[in-house]
């Protein structure tokens, strides 16, 4: 498998064979305003250009995996991008019926045994936030890839770390796993996305996994730099587990 970080929370993952784009944010450097109630707001998103061409990005991409659909995940640039005829999953019927509004023709709800050209894509839980913050923040989840010429892949999305996320690990045995770190918050009611300490969560769940930190840096309200999560992953001896990919930059397993 191959794993090519983009920005934010958008990857390009092959895996078996197939190019999956997740969670596609397309737009231009500060096209769209900033978060409200968060720091920065002199600061437009995407706080920086894409690494690479929209062509490049979506080239022989064979399906599309939203999320959510806060625009962080979904913008207006990728639908205008992506064929329409794409397949693409959705979450839940919700977003899918918006995403079929938006002229998209081929849309899935995942579920926890979707089968997609060989490979098992399992829907997995998560919660955007903790308390009262995730009434506002809406649903989101996450997704295990599987397939016997492949190692397994656990791409969480938008959660902080909780017991669902625990049960996941536990029962699937991910041996890569992309994680959305940048502690993104809002004034008020704490962080919407794993910090250093859910990260750190994470590797003592599954210490023997590859774990690739995104969603950082690339909107308003991030609380969580890439300097600063590195320097945390040295103190606790982890940097053997743990990547910080730069925009731009992927893996191979």
């Amino acid at each position: 498998m191959n794993i090519h970080h983009i920005r934010n929370a958008t990857i390009v993952v092959e895996y078996a064979g197939k190019r999956f784009l997740i969670d596609p944010m397309l737009a231009e450097k500060g096209t769209y305003p900033p978060f409200p109630n968060s720091p920065r707001q002199d600061q437009y998103n995407p706080l920086f250009s894409l690494p690479t061409s929209i062509d490049k990005i979506i080239q022989d991409i064979d399906a599309v995996i939203v999320t959510h659909l806060h625009y962080d995940h979904w913008d207006e640039a990728a639908m205008e991008a992506l064929p329409k005829n794409i397949k693409l999953f959705a979450q839940n019927a919700e977003d899918a019926a918006q995403i079929r509004n938006s002229g998209f023709k081929n849309v899935e709800v995942l579920q926890e045994d979707t089968v997609f050209e060989g490979i098992q894509l399992m829907k997995t839980k998560g919660e955007h936030g903790k308390g009262e913050i995730l009434k506002l923040a809406g649903q989101v989840c996450g997704v295990v890839f599987k397939h016997s010429d492949e190692k397994t892949l656990y791409v969480a999305g938008d959660t902080v770390w909780y017991d669902a996320v625990q049960d996941v690990i536990a029962t699937q045995q991910p041996e890569i796993i992309v994680v959305n770190a940048g502690d993104n918050q809002f004034f008020e009611g704490g962080s919407l996305v794993m910090g250093k300490e859910d990260v750190y969560e994470v590797y003592k769940a599954a210490p023997q996994a590859k774990i690739i930190t995104v969603h950082m840096e690339a909107v308003n309200h991030w609380a969580l730099s890439r300097e600063e999560l590195k320097s945390f992953i040295n103190e606790k001896d982890m940097e053997a587990h743990i990547l910080v990919p730069d925009d731009g930059e992927s893996y191979t397993f």
